[in-house]
C-alpha cells in the first residue's frame, strides 16, 4: 500500500505533463443556411464534409437525415464513414423536404481555413438523384461568405460566422 502511495504522484504528475502539451483544435462555429430546390418526394439527406487538399475526406461536418438505415445511399461520404462509423449524433438533425430551408450550426477547424481544404455538401433523396457534388467549394476566409449556388437538390448555401 505504501508502495502505491510512492507512484500515484509520479503518476499524476506525468499524467499532467502529458496532458498539457496537447493543443486542443479550434473551431470556429458559422450558421448554414441550406435552401432546398422546389421538387416533390421524400426528404433530403444532406452530408456536409471537410476535405483535404487531394479532396479526401476528413471530418463530417453535419448530417441531416438522421435515419442511419439511407446512409449508404450517400455512397461516396459512405465509403469514408461507413468503415469507422464515429457517434454522429450530436451532429445530424432531420431531413428536409422541397422548398424547405434548415438552419444548423457547423463547427470548421480555424487551422484548415485558407489551407487548400474543401467544404462538400452532398445530397440524395429516396428513389431520385444523389448529387456527389451538389456543392462544393474550397475553404477561404472569402469563400466562407455570402452566398453558393447548389447544382443539385440545394438551392443555394449561406454560411455566417458566430
Amino acid at each position: 500500500m505504501k508502495r502505491i502511495f510512492q507512484i500515484l504522484p509520479v503518476f499524476i504528475l506525468g499524467s499532467f505533463l502529458l496532458f498539457s502539451f496537447i493543443n486542443p483544435i479550434e473551431k470556429t462555429s458559422y450558421k448554414c443556411m441550406i435552401q432546398l430546390k422546389n421538387y416533390t418526394g421524400e426528404g433530403a439527406y444532406i452530408v456536409i464534409s471537410l476535405l483535404n487538399p487531394e479532396e479526401e475526406y476528413v471530418e463530417t461536418l453535419y448530417v441531416q437525415g438522421k435515419d442511419s438505415e439511407w446512409y449508404s445511399e450517400i455512397a461516396q461520404w459512405w465509403k469514408f464513414y461507413g468503415k469507422r462509423r464515429p457517434d454522429i449524433d450530436s451532429i445530424s438533425g432531420a431531413t428536409i423536404s422541397g422548398g424547405e430551408r434548415v438552419i444548423n450550426l457547423i463547427q470548421i477547424p480555424k487551422d484548415k481555413i485558407d489551407q487548400g481544404y474543401f467544404i462538400r455538401f452532398e445530397t440524395a433523396v429516396e428513389d431520385q438523384e444523389y448529387y456527389v457534388k451538389d456543392l462544393q467549394f474550397e475553404l477561404t476566409s472569402e469563400n466562407l461568405k455570402g452566398k453558393k449556388e447548389g447544382s443539385g437538390f440545394i438551392r443555394y448555401v449561406r454560411l455566417l460566422p458566430q
